[in-house]
Protein backbone atom coordinates (compact mmCIF):
# COMPACT_ATOMS: atom_id res chain seq x y z
CA UNK A 1 0.00 0.00 0.00
CA UNK A 2 1.20 3.76 -1.10
CA UNK A 3 1.80 6.41 1.36
CA UNK A 4 -0.82 9.30 0.99
CA UNK A 5 -0.56 13.06 1.08
CA UNK A 6 -4.29 14.41 1.74
CA UNK A 7 -5.11 17.94 1.08
CA UNK A 8 -8.74 18.59 2.21
CA UNK A 9 -11.12 21.81 2.34
CA UNK A 10 -9.49 23.47 -0.67
CA UNK A 11 -12.20 26.69 -1.43
CA UNK A 12 -12.67 28.56 -4.37
CA UNK A 13 -15.65 30.23 -6.19
CA UNK A 14 -16.24 28.92 -9.90
CA UNK A 15 -19.05 29.04 -12.52
CA UNK A 16 -19.56 25.54 -12.96
CA UNK A 17 -22.88 24.21 -13.55
CA UNK A 18 -25.56 23.29 -15.93
CA UNK A 19 -27.91 26.35 -15.00
CA UNK A 20 -27.70 30.15 -16.31
CA UNK A 21 -27.71 31.07 -12.75
CA UNK A 22 -24.72 28.67 -11.94
CA UNK A 23 -22.38 30.00 -14.42
CA UNK A 24 -23.66 33.77 -13.75
CA UNK A 25 -23.17 34.08 -10.28
CA UNK A 26 -20.62 31.44 -9.38
CA UNK A 27 -20.95 29.46 -6.05
CA UNK A 28 -18.48 27.77 -3.67
CA UNK A 29 -16.42 24.59 -4.32
CA UNK A 30 -14.42 22.50 -1.69
CA UNK A 31 -11.76 20.26 -3.69
CA UNK A 32 -10.05 17.20 -1.35
CA UNK A 33 -7.09 15.75 -3.12
CA UNK A 34 -5.44 12.67 -2.10
CA UNK A 35 -2.27 11.28 -3.19
CA UNK A 36 -0.95 7.92 -3.28
CA UNK A 37 3.03 7.58 -3.55
CA UNK A 38 6.18 6.03 -2.18
CA UNK A 39 7.48 8.81 0.48
CA UNK A 40 10.49 5.97 1.63
CA UNK A 41 13.01 8.36 -0.65
CA UNK A 42 11.58 11.40 1.06
CA UNK A 43 11.80 10.33 4.34
CA UNK A 44 15.72 9.49 4.14
CA UNK A 45 16.50 12.42 2.07
CA UNK A 46 14.39 15.03 3.80
CA UNK A 47 13.99 17.14 0.83
CA UNK A 48 11.02 17.84 -1.11
CA UNK A 49 12.69 17.21 -4.34
CA UNK A 50 11.51 13.63 -3.47
CA UNK A 51 8.15 13.75 -2.90
CA UNK A 52 4.99 15.37 -4.13
CA UNK A 53 4.78 19.05 -3.76
CA UNK A 54 1.16 19.80 -2.27
CA UNK A 55 1.36 23.23 -3.22
CA UNK A 56 1.63 22.15 -6.66
CA UNK A 57 -1.43 19.79 -6.21
CA UNK A 58 -3.00 22.79 -4.76
CA UNK A 59 -2.45 25.01 -7.57
CA UNK A 60 -3.89 22.34 -9.55
CA UNK A 61 -6.99 22.13 -7.99
CA UNK A 62 -7.67 25.79 -7.55
CA UNK A 63 -6.93 26.63 -11.27
CA UNK A 64 -9.55 24.39 -12.17
CA UNK A 65 -11.78 25.10 -9.53
CA UNK A 66 -11.74 29.25 -10.92
CA UNK A 67 -11.25 28.17 -14.30
CA UNK A 68 -12.83 27.20 -17.39
CA UNK A 69 -16.38 26.49 -16.48
CA UNK A 70 -17.97 22.97 -16.72
CA UNK A 71 -21.52 21.62 -16.70
CA UNK A 72 -20.88 18.62 -14.42
CA UNK A 73 -18.94 18.35 -11.08
CA UNK A 74 -17.60 15.14 -12.14
CA UNK A 75 -15.99 16.23 -15.63
CA UNK A 76 -14.12 19.43 -12.86
CA UNK A 77 -13.07 16.15 -10.33
CA UNK A 78 -11.81 13.95 -13.83
CA UNK A 79 -9.61 17.28 -14.70
CA UNK A 80 -8.32 17.84 -11.46
CA UNK A 81 -7.30 14.00 -11.37
CA UNK A 82 -5.82 13.89 -14.47
CA UNK A 83 -3.85 16.87 -13.87
CA UNK A 84 -2.58 15.82 -10.50
CA UNK A 85 -1.72 12.37 -11.42
CA UNK A 86 0.85 14.15 -14.17
CA UNK A 87 3.03 15.33 -11.69
CA UNK A 88 5.99 12.81 -10.66
CA UNK A 89 5.72 10.47 -8.55
CA UNK A 90 1.98 10.11 -7.94
CA UNK A 91 0.87 6.40 -8.44
CA UNK A 92 -2.73 7.39 -7.51
CA UNK A 93 -5.12 10.11 -6.84
CA UNK A 94 -8.55 10.29 -5.18
CA UNK A 95 -10.41 13.72 -5.76
CA UNK A 96 -13.43 15.00 -4.35
CA UNK A 97 -15.47 18.03 -5.65
CA UNK A 98 -17.98 19.48 -2.94
CA UNK A 99 -20.77 21.56 -4.04
CA UNK A 100 -22.30 22.51 -0.93
CA UNK A 101 -24.38 25.55 -2.94
CA UNK A 102 -25.64 23.18 -5.12
CA UNK A 103 -29.20 24.42 -6.61
CA UNK A 104 -31.30 21.69 -4.64
CA UNK A 105 -35.09 23.08 -2.85
CA UNK A 106 -34.45 20.47 0.01
CA UNK A 107 -32.07 21.42 2.85
CA UNK A 108 -29.17 19.80 2.45
CA UNK A 109 -25.46 19.41 3.91
CA UNK A 110 -23.64 18.60 0.93
CA UNK A 111 -23.01 17.45 -2.72
CA UNK A 112 -20.15 15.81 -4.04
CA UNK A 113 -18.78 13.32 -5.95
CA UNK A 114 -15.38 11.57 -5.61
CA UNK A 115 -13.27 9.72 -8.25
CA UNK A 116 -9.81 7.79 -7.94
CA UNK A 117 -7.35 7.50 -10.91
CA UNK A 118 -4.32 5.25 -10.83
CA UNK A 119 -1.44 5.35 -13.45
Amino acid sequence: MADRIALTGLTATGFHGVFDHERRDGQVFVVDVVIELDTRAAAGSDSVDDTVNYAEAATIAHGHIVGEPVNLIETLASRIATDVLGLYLVEAVEVTVHKPQAPIEQQFGDVSITIRRER
